[in-house]
């Protein structure tokens, strides 16, 4: 198979039921009737995600600041200064990201991440553009960082971009925040910490939940972007890696295991050697990279002494030696209003030994690689609070199973894989019955590559981003994010000559306890061919 390395708009887990709430009965656009044409052509439909735009308050008076603009053009970063709104308060009932973007001519995507105060609050990726041009939107739920906001901030964003005579788009984009004034339906983190020189973190004394975000990707570069593909030796294969595919990223405090997590197999507008699959809907979360999130408040005790800790994260799996991945971090921190310095401690650290078996089949032409790894991780822990002793537990059970086919000349490669990331958090205030949060997440990945005698390549295949979560008191929640395409062109001709064809689907629904959304987005040949929703 040929590999061409490749570069939602949803708030965190914890918040899915408000949101839920908060879109029930919001309307949808109606069915699309468009004429399509017998191919692509030079232009086609900006690129739109089925995901709900952010909620906000009705009726809230709101204020504007624009945090960055600019014209990416190499490597160099913009940098400019934050200062907060005018006329909106300090405490702000929702604040949202927008980014507006546009490119034209010839481009690869792209990766790019945005920092406020060193806090990162926006990972992205860019859309392929037509020779015509294209423009798209993002947007962000990020009231959780208002700790940030609330005084004046550097702000550095950079989209890495090469332009030159091939590739001639130059990607302009402008984000604002919009704030909105009133109380936060969810309670916000009292800070938002980055850590210094990358690892170290020194968190208030008075800290009595602790939550790091964890902005995994396996990009820039080689075949990490491709890492759920890579295959061990004795396998003969484009992309290697030692011990196989499995991939898990892990966080420690102090050098103890802390925190595991599966990474969400992320693939940008030029994945899977096809662009004709992403240029009107892309894979989800490809405009809106979510963190990982590590509830590390069994070690608030430790990490209470005031003196600095050291927070660090890995991939399992990579390679020694070898780069690829990025993983920034963000350490969220609620406070005790009540108390200078809360006590506790880290009670129990439980792993199971990690299993990750790969096992190779060659055949007469034809090869197979079927993985089936997991590991399970439980820490637990309690802080003496001035509303009394609270212990918090974190269970995180985590599975991969695939099987990657493919044949001699990589002419056909396929792979039908599934991640599962299982968290319960059960938290037990005194004497009072423990409340446990289950979160379910599955995410899915199953297509094929495949290039015919007319060098004709095809690409098919579906993705899955899908949780589960249930509360105490009964509230729950179900996400499931489905993307579909199947396209066609010819390889190693000019672009006009490609004749290429493509289909590409996208439903998203969000239901529970608090209401439904749903949206189905269809397109053929980059023309937007359905776009409906209702529950």
């Amino acid at each position: 198979m040929r590999k061409r390395i490749v570069m939602s708009m949803l708030a965190g887990l914890a918040g899915v039921a408000l949101l839920v709430s908060a879109l029930l009965g919001a309307g949808v656009p109606a069915a699309v009737a468009a004429d399509v044409p017998a191919e692509f052509g030079t232009d086609w439909h900006d690129p739109v995600t089925a995901a709900p735009p952010v909620s906000v308050p009705k009726g809230a008076k709101s204020c504007q600041v624009t945090l960055a603009e600019a014209q990416f053009r190499d490597f160099t970063p913009y940098r400019g200064t934050y200062t907060p709104p005018q006329g909106c308060g300090d405490r702000w009932s929702k604040v949202v990201l927008r980014l507006d973007g546009k490119v034209k001519g010839r481009q690869y995507d792209r990766l790019g991440y945005l920092h406020v105060g060193g806090v990162e609050v926006l990972r992205t990726s860019t859309p392929e553009p037509s020779p015509d041009g294209i423009e798209w939107h993002v947007e962000k739920d990020v009231t959780r960082y208002s700790d940030t906001f609330r005084g004046t901030q550097d702000v550095e964003m950079l989209i890495g971009n090469v332009v030159d005579d091939t590739y001639t788009g130059v990607i302009d984009v402008k984000v604002t925040l919009t704030f909105y004034a009133g109380r936060p339906q969810a309670t916000v983190p009292d800070q938002v910490l980055t850590l210094e020189g990358g690892t170290t973190l020194t968190t208030p004394r008075n800290s009595e939940r602790i939550v790091a975000e964890v902005y995994a990707t396996g990009s820039g570069g080689g075949c990490e972007e491709f890492w759920y593909l890579t295959v061990a030796d004795p396998a003969s294969y484009s992309c290697k890696a030692d011990k196989g595919p499995y991939r898990e990223v892990q966080i420690e405090v102090d050098g103890r295991p802390a925190g595991i997590a599966a990474p969400f197999p992320n693939v940008w507008t030029g994945g899977w050697s096809n662009p004709f699959l992403w240029y009107v809907v892309p894979g989800p979360r490809a405009f809106d990279v979510k963190p990982i999130e590590y509830d590390l408040t069994p070690f608030a005790g430790l990490l209470n002494d005031g003196r600095p800790h050291q927070v660090e994260v890995s991939v399992a799996g990579v390679p020694e030696g070898q780069a690829g991945w990025s993983a920034p971090v963000n350490v969220l921190v609620w406070q005790d209003a009540h108390r200078a310095h809360v006590t506790g401690k880290l009670t129990e650290t439980k792993s199971s030994d990690p299993v990750n078996s790969s096992v190779y089949t060659p055949g007469s032409g034809e090869y197979r690689v079927d993985t089936d790894a997991g590991h399970r991780l439980t820490v637990s822990g309690y802080v003496d609070t001035s509303h009394g002793r609270v212990t918090t537990t974190v269970s995180r059970t985590l599975a991969n199973t695939s099987a990657h086919r493919w044949n001699d000349g990589e002419t056909t490669d396929a792979l039908d894989a599934t991640w599962t990331d299982d968290q319960n958090v059960t938290v037990q205030a005194g004497r009072a019955a423990p409340r446990t949060t289950r979160t379910h997440r599955t995410y899915t990945m199953n297509g094929a590559i495949t290039v015919g005698a007319d060098n004709r390549l095809r690409t098919e295949l579906a993705l899955g981003d899908r949780a589960a979560v249930t509360r105490p008191g009964g509230g729950w929640s179900r996400l499931d994010d489905t993307y579909r395409g199947d396209a066609t062109y010819t390889l190693d001709v000019p672009r006009d000559q490609r004749h290429a064809v493509g289909t590409s689907s996208e439903r998203y629904r969000l239901y529970g306890s608090g209401g439904c959304y749903d949206r189905w987005l269809a397109t053929e040949q980059g023309v937007l061919t359905e776009d409906r929703g209702g529950c």
